[in-house]
């Protein structure tokens, strides 16, 4: 594979922070000589924050790489669409849905946490959230959502109506793109993250649990840089 872009730019999931999103992707990037940048959600303007970043590294660095969890993986891909000679290649962790995120499982997971959180609080809804989820994800959300409040519920409302690429546009990608999904994640089906390295004709896909991530969250990152660096140029 030809030299790897010394920059990158990762893009957290919905309700998520740059913390997790540089702890799954740094060190597998450090590794391939590239220097990461973890992307803060604005929580006012989401997907313009992130797109601002992608913007701004590409101005600076040149061709880079681009990549996300969840929404941010995404609107990573979204934006490749836009700007194919601005990217080297996509790590793609957990892609959310195809389209409009109508009836998908993460958008409707939004939608009621963010009218949760109207009605009752952080407080209450960071504690029932803790109740139900393993420690390490638990941890992570009580972070990002004390830190997005008090507009973490208007950021789960603009995510939760994002419109991902649909497989029509993926199909138009000519950039390499590494997909991650997870086998037993409810809320990002494996069949979407299947749809995605279907559709993409440079693509590869990599599978994990959500146990491993909880171990360790860099095995997506690790997973992800693995892919791409099996895709030709």
């Amino acid at each position: 594979m030809d030299t790897w872009p010394a920059h990158a730019v990762v893009l957290p999931g919905t309700g998520s922070d740059a913390a997790f999103a540089a702890e799954a992707f740094a060190d597998a990037l450090a590794l391939a000589g590239t220097h990461t940048t973890a992307v803060e959600p604005d929580p006012t303007r989401v997907v313009e924050s992130y797109e601002n970043a992608l913007e701004l590294a590409a101005l600076q660095h040149g061709p880079i790489i681009v990549g996300g969890v969840s929404i941010g993986a995404a609107v990573a891909a979204a934006w490749a669409l836009r700007n194919p000679e601005h990217v080297f290649g996509i790590l793609a962790a957990l892609p959310p849905w195809l389209g409009s995120a109508h009836g998908a499982p993460a958008a409707l997971s939004a939608v009621y946490t963010a009218t949760a959180l109207r009605r009752d609080g952080l407080g209450a809804v960071v504690d029932a959230m803790a109740a139900t989820s393993p420690a390490w994800l638990a941890s992570t959300l009580r972070r990002s959502w004390t830190s997005q409040w008090p507009d973490l519920p208007s950021a789960l409302d603009e995510a939760a109506g994002y419109t991902a690429p649909e497989l029509s546009e993926l199909a138009r990608s000519t950039t390499r793109t590494s997909i991650v999904a997870a086998v037993d994640d409810p809320v990002h089906p494996h069949d979407v993250a299947i749809a995605w390295h279907g559709t993409i004709a440079r693509s590869s896909l990599a599978t994990v649990t959500l146990a491993e991530i909880g171990a360790d969250p860099s095995i997506l990152g690790r997973r992800a840089v693995e892919g791409l660096s099996t895709i030709g140029v």
